[in-house]
């Protein structure tokens, strides 16, 4: 397994991880995709084996203080196997955050395994 920092390239995989999590957003428009993983202030990571992405994330950061986790997946056959800490142990640091917020509904034990602190929060859709 290899931990990189995001290349169009890598832009096929990552849509593919959304598209078989139902998350329409970033395959929707594949240029739109690539905007957002290469936006400023933007840290865009991927898990390969080989070529093949088997994982990836996306985080959003002011450089400084605080970051925000936007996106991870792990492709499911590859879960399981340290790949999601591993995306996260090689992002977080590039972010030059002290912190990291996210929002999930999900792998709540997943992220309860990293130093955090548990708040209630909310995501407006406008």
């Amino acid at each position: 397994m290899t931990i990189t920092q995001y290349q169009e390239a890598h832009l096929a995989g990552v849509l593919a991880l959304c598209e078989a999590e139902d998350w329409p957003s970033l395959p929707a428009d594949a240029s739109r995709a690539h905007a957002v993983l290469t936006a400023p202030g933007v840290i865009s990571v991927v898990a390969l084996d080989g070529e093949h992405v088997m994982g990836f994330a996306y985080l959003q950061s002011d450089g400084h203080i605080q970051a925000h986790l936007s996106q991870i997946a792990v492709h499911r056959e590859y879960r399981r196997k340290g790949i999601g800490r591993a995306l996260l142990e090689y992002a977080v640091p590039l972010t030059g955050a002290q912190r990291v917020d996210l929002v999930t509904d999900s792998a709540e034990d997943f992220y309860a395994s990293f130093q955090h602190r548990t708040f209630a929060g909310f995501r407006i859709y406008l």
